[in-house]
């Protein structure tokens, strides 16, 4: 086995320890050795100099939607932008669907439910967790991928019940499912309680697939029922603000559960809801207190990425796709949709197409809303009626100022410098379009904006959040630290230049500033900052 030095930079464990100086020796997949530098150099088949860089272990993406395109044979040219950023592990299927387990009478409506975060067809040769599993060792993946099982998929595949409460037969039959699935390696379960279906499952069926995860000691990720004061998922009736109301619930079922609670990127949607940021962490931070299990993970960033159906109200959807053709469906989306935006502070303005998905629409990539409603001489309603329509649900979206502004970032601040916080990505990543900037430079703009601009976290805290955290939170027992013995995952960076790339106008984001080399089981994959091509180093981390 071959040997590689990383030569006198700043090494950060992973553990939140003050970094120092000294050098890493790569042997094949593994870390054989962590010396200071008062310990010498060792010889070594080839020598990195990190000398006036940072030495970290790979970064974790600890909600990821891009298990989908990893059967795809070409896959590595859609995701090198992840590992140019730095990222050696995907923890993927969340917000309820994963690509497994299916079967061939379902395929069909799995893929109606969910916007697929890919442009091309899948051959789903798989039907088990584990088929999925070995369909992506078998590609030779570019990326290491720890793998969620989502309820809405388990249910999807195994009950004819299409929303609201299953009949016991079924509800065994998913649960039976579920339990195949974290026995063939995935790494936890996931839901997606702002989707159909899982927005329609009662509190039963959520405790009852929690509490199977709790017997097989693996997390649960949790995509609120909304992030909002006010939604259309809550009667109106109740006048307390929505957001927290969908905190308290996951936190009672986990508690009667006994579930490690994930709340999957935690935010506070839209200016009406940002001051209840405060309350919001109150009751993470009481529910840890009373011995609760419970963690957040957010996204570095104040635009989102999600489907054109997203726009559309809970209601609504239930009647597709009949209700694109129904006049009095259509009319009072015209009239609540502009009103809802107004009580929570925001506007179509902020709303950006980043792929129609629908054949000759290419030129509306990175037009808002109301660009594309004076194109069309039609309401931004209809806008959005008529991308859902013609793209079937699968139209990409940017929804900017959500989670804050520029200058008024304090509700996304708090929750990334809150010590249970995690960190992701949470994009779609396409061929063609207008990308979300989080795809080249979410981990870069933690370590460079809010740790050394913003000084939310010290570098140090900042990366023991993004690699070992992570790690544990999911069981990856070799991944995350700078240790003898732990897989090779290294990534190497300048502390003083990294950051994102800032997207301008119609000038999208694109590779970030700072990352130097990436390591991934040991295999050179990022030098000069660039993916080099072919690398395909990644493995499946069963757990």
């Amino acid at each position: 086995m071959g040997t590689v030095l990383l030569r006198a930079g700043k090494v950060i464990n992973g553990r939140g320890e003050t970094g120092f100086i000294g050098h890493i020796l790569i042997e094949g997949d593994r870390i054989k050795a962590v010396l200071r530098e008062c310990e010498g150099i060792p010889s070594a088949d080839s020598v990195i100099d990190a000398s006036g860089h940072a030495i970290a272990p790979g970064f974790i993406d600890m909600h990821s939607h891009m298990d989908w395109s990893l059967p795809l044979e070409d896959h590595p040219e859609l995701l090198k932008c992840l590992l140019e950023q730095g990222i050696t592990t995907l923890v993927a299927g969340n917000c309820g669907f994963s690509p497994a387990p299916v079967t061939t009478e379902t395929l069909g409506m799995l893929e109606r439910e969910l916007m697929l975060p890919i442009d091309k067809p899948l051959d789903y040769c798989w039907r088990s967790m584990q088929g999925f599993l070995d369909r992506v060792a078998e590609r030779k993946p570019t990326i290491n991928l720890a793998e969620l099982v989502g309820h809405g998929t388990v249910r999807i595949a195994s009950a004819r019940t299409r929303r609201g409460a299953m009949k016991p037969y079924e509800l065994k039959k998913c649960l039976d499912s579920l339990r195949r699935s974290l026995d063939e390696g995935a790494c936890g379960l996931s839901f997606g309680l702002g989707y159909d279906p899982g927005m329609y499952s009662p509190e039963d069926e959520i405790e009852a697939f929690g509490t199977v995860a709790a017997k097989a000691k693996k997390p649960v990720t949790v995509h609120l029922k909304t992030y909002c004061r006010a939604s259309g998922v809550y009667s109106p009736l109740y006048t307390k603000p929505h957001n927290l109301r969908a905190i308290k619930e996951m936190i009672d079922i986990a508690r009667r559960a006994g579930m490690s609670l994930q709340v999957s990127h935690l935010m506070l949607m839209f200016r009406s809801t940002w001051p209840l940021v405060d309350e919001c962490l109150e009751m993470i931070e009481s529910a840890r207190r009373e011995g609760i299990d419970i963690m957040i993970d957010a996204i570095p960033d104040s635009t989102l990425n999600g489907s054109i159906a997203s726009l559309l109200p809970p209601w609504f959807i239930a009647k597709l796709p009949e209700g694109y053709k129904s006049w009095r469906a259509r009319t009072r989306v015209r009239m609540e949709n502009p009103i809802g935006f107004r009580r929570m502070g925001y506007s179509y303005q902020y709303i950006q197409v980043m792929d129609a998905a629908v054949e000759g629409w290419d030129d509306l990539s990175g037009l808002t809303i109301p660009e594309i409603a004076n194109r069309w001489k039609t309401s931004p309603s209809d806008v959005v009626l008529k991308l859902s329509e013609y793209s079937k649900g699968h139209a990409a979206i940017l929804c900017n100022n959500v989670a804050g502004e520029p200058g008024n970032e304090k509700p996304l601040e708090a929750i990334l410098s809150h010590d249970l916080c995690l960190f992701g990505t949470d994009i779609l990543i396409r061929r063609k379009g207008y990308p979300n900037p989080a795809a080249f430079g979410a981990f870069p703009k933690i370590l460079g904006y809010y740790a050394r601009g913003r000084k939310l976290f010290n570098i140090e805290n900042a990366v023991k959040r993004m690699t070992s955290a992570s790690a544990d939170r999911f069981g990856l027992k070799d991944r995350g630290l700078l240790e003898p013995g732990k897989a090779a995952d290294v990534v190497i960076f300048d502390p003083q230049t990294i950051s994102d790339t800032i997207p301008g106008g119609k000038k999208p984001a694109s590779r970030p500033k700072g990352i130097y080399h990436v390591f991934l089981n040991g295999q050179h994959v990022v030098r000069d900052g660039s993916y080099v091509r072919g690398a395909r180093a990644g493995r499946v981390l069963r757990v």
